[in-house]
């Protein structure tokens, strides 16, 4: 499958996507593009996945004409915290389809209580 990290996702994720081959929005030259023309331009290149940490996807963009599967993660975004969820996110990549939706919340660290 061929996989896009928006700029918001972190780079070390791609190693517990292997069989996938992963690019970023940066390097293609696309991290300035808004999230309708990010997802076009994916579509055209022939990405079938975006993987993404922008939780409003969902609501600012029509996806129901869309090929491009989304898996955005959601929770926390922090490196540190997720790669311990990284098999989550793997498994809902591996079982995306085209034009599919998935969310992997990576919950966040709970506060410390004050006595």
């Amino acid at each position: 499958m061929l996989v896009l990290f928006d700029h918001g996702t972190p780079k070390g994720l791609a190693q517990a996507l292997s069989g996938h081959t992963v690019h970023t929005a940066r390097a293609r030259g696309w991290n300035t593009l808004s999230n309708g023309a990010l997802l076009s331009a994916a579509e055209e290149a022939g990405f079938d996945l975006l993987l993404t940490t922008d939780r409003r996807i969902r609501y600012q963009q029509n996806l129901r004409a869309r090929r491009i599967a989304l898996v955005v993660i959601t929770g926390s975004t922090k490196w540190s915290l997720l790669r311990q969820h990284a098999d989550r996110v793997a498994a809902a990549v591996a079982s995306a389809t085209s034009g599919s939706y998935a969310e992997v919340d990576v919950p966040l660290p709970p506060k410390p209580r004050r006595s």
